[in-house]
Formats: C-alpha cells, sequence, structure tokens
C-alpha cells in the first residue's frame, strides 16, 4: 500500500502542485483584504487545488499512455512501464475528483454556493486539456487556462461576484499564470518535436519550430510581466512597492530562463521548467505576503 501511495504521487509529480498553488494562495489573499479570513476557507482551497491537479495529473497519464509507451523519454513512467496498474490509478483519479467536488463544499458554511457548482464544469476542463494536443496546436494555451482558473476560484470561493469588474483582480492574475504557463510549457514540448511529429500529436513546436516556438514562449512571459504590473493597479490599494520589486525580479528569472533553454540546446529545460519556474511561483507569493504585511 505504501508503495502503491508512493507511486501514484510519483505518477503525479505531487511536488510539482507548487506551480498553481501559490497563485491560487496569492488571490486568495487580496481578497482577504476586501472580507474577513477564515481558517476554514483556507481549508477549502488547499484541498481543492490539491485534489483537482491530482484528478487532472492522473487523467492525463491515463489518456496518454498509449504515447508514453512509444516516445523514449516517457517510456519509463509508471503507467507505461507497469510500475503502477490502470486500475489503481483510475481508482485515484475518481477518488480525487469526488474528493474535489466534496471540498468545495466547505463553503456552503459560508453561504456561498459558486465554488460547489462550478466544481463538475471545471473538472471537466482540466481533464479536457489531456485530449486537446490531439487536435490543436493551443494545447499549451488550454493548459494556461487550466492553471490560470486557480487564482479566479480562490477569490470567487472568498469572495462571490455580483458583477463582472468583481473579478477584474484575479482574472488579471489568472491571465498571468496563463501566459506564463504557456510560454513554459511550449518549452517543454521542444523535447519532443520529433516525436510529435511522428505521432501526429500538435504543439507550437512541432508545428512551427523550437526556434519560432521559444519566440512564441517570450511573448508569452513578456505578455505575463505586462499582467502582473496590471495587477498592481487592479489590486490597489493593496499592492506596493515592494510587489513591484517582485515583478522585478521575476523579471530576471524569466530572462534566466530563456537564456538556459535555447534553440541548438534543449539540456537544460528541466531546469529552467522544475526549478526556476518554482522559484517564480513561491517567490511572488512570498513577496505578496511581505508587501500584504508592511503595506510599503
Amino acid at each position: 500500500m505504501i508503495q502503491t501511495v508512493r507511486s501514484l504521487l510519483e505518477l503525479i509529480r505531487f511536488s510539482h502542485t507548487l506551480f498553481a498553488l501559490p497563485f491560487a494562495l496569492t488571490s486568495a489573499l487580496l481578497a482577504w483584504t476586501r472580507s474577513e479570513f477564515h481558517v476554514l476557507q483556507l481549508v477549502g482551497i488547499l484541498l481543492g487545488m490539491v485534489f483537482a491537479r491530482s484528478a487532472a495529473m492522473t487523467f492525463n497519464r491515463l489518456a496518454d499512455r498509449r504515447f508514453d509507451a512509444l516516445n523514449p523519454r516517457t517510456a519509463s513512467r509508471h503507467l507505461p512501464a507497469g510500475r503502477l496498474s490502470v486500475a489503481a490509478a483510475w481508482t485515484f483519479a475518481l477518488f480525487c475528483s469526488a474528493a474535489f467536488v466534496a471540498s468545495t463544499a466547505i463553503f456552503l458554511v459560508f453561504d456561498n454556493g459558486y465554488p460547489l457548482c462550478l466544481s463538475l464544469p471545471v473538472l471537466l476542463f482540466l481533464c479536457g486539456y489531456s485530449y486537446a494536443k490531439r487536435f490543436t496546436s493551443l494545447s499549451h494555451v488550454w493548459l494556461g487556462a487550466a492553471l490560470g482558473l486557480s487564482p479566479l476560484a480562490a477569490w470567487i470561493a472568498i469572495l462571490p461576484p455580483r458583477a463582472l469588474m468583481d473579478l477584474f483582480a484575479p482574472l488579471v492574475l489568472g491571465g498571468a499564470v496563463l501566459t506564463w504557463v504557456t510560454g513554459f510549457d511550449i518549452f517543454y514540448a521542444c523535447q519532443d518535436v520529433e516525436f510529435d511529429r511522428k505521432a501526429r500529436l500538435h504543439s507550437i513546436p512541432a508545428t512551427f519550430g523550437v526556434r519560432a516556438g521559444l519566440r512564441i514562449a517570450l511573448l508569452c512571459h513578456l505578455l505575463m510581466l505586462i499582467l502582473l504590473v496590471v495587477l498592481y493597479w487592479a489590486a490597489a490599494p493593496s499592492l506596493g512597492g515592494i510587489y513591484l520589486a517582485g515583478v522585478a525580479a521575476v523579471a530576471l528569472l524569466l530572462g534566466y530562463e530563456h537564456w538556459l533553454v535555447r534553440p541548438d540546446d534543449l539540456s537544460r529545460v528541466n531546469r529552467a521548467f522544475f526549478q526556476v519556474n518554482g522559484i517564480i511561483g513561491v517567490g511572488l507569493f512570498l513577496v505578496v505576503v511581505v508587501q500584504l504585511a508592511c503595506g510599503v
């Protein structure tokens, strides 16, 4: 049982929950500046994030297991290598899906039915990404939108909207996440250009080439920085100089990321994808924590 649980956590790369979770918590912090803080809300957001990502990631591994078995880079993953059964993965995916929906019911305590009502559509959208690569090169954008839902979902869980403008700040932050994830997912897809073309799978690097793909990724990350600056005004007066200094640090990290990954040298994609992006997500969250604590 312990080995199975360990394999499941490795299957979904549980540690990479850090990619989306900091932005959901950042959105929650900004929402709590306009509402009373409740520990139960924090618990609901944490549970929802963990279970939603776990369900979607497991489903993605199940949907892609045939392609993973054919791709030398992914053939050693748990399902194609036979280190984890398909039945166990399906059981885990269904459990996490049910747990995600159940976690959204927590917000009924606060007379907020939005999370529960939106839980199934959100789950379907997250799992739908697994098939995007089969028919569109914009699968990276779909993944970005899936993670970009996290700030919006966290905000709605705390502050049920009465008008679209009530969601301006989380939509801007969600847009920043969308463009950030789209950019670094293009990086990641550069590793599989030849395989994707042979398997008739779609990606921006496979369609336009690695060099053009990296330029599009750069454009995405420039848009992310613009949106992070826009958030300074969208979340006013909560954010200040400390936050803007954090955005400048994010710009430097993104520049370093693009320096690491070059058309003729993709050997450092994993360092850019897993290490640098992890620092960006957690780092920006900590900057917002310090900003709100200092109020400067």
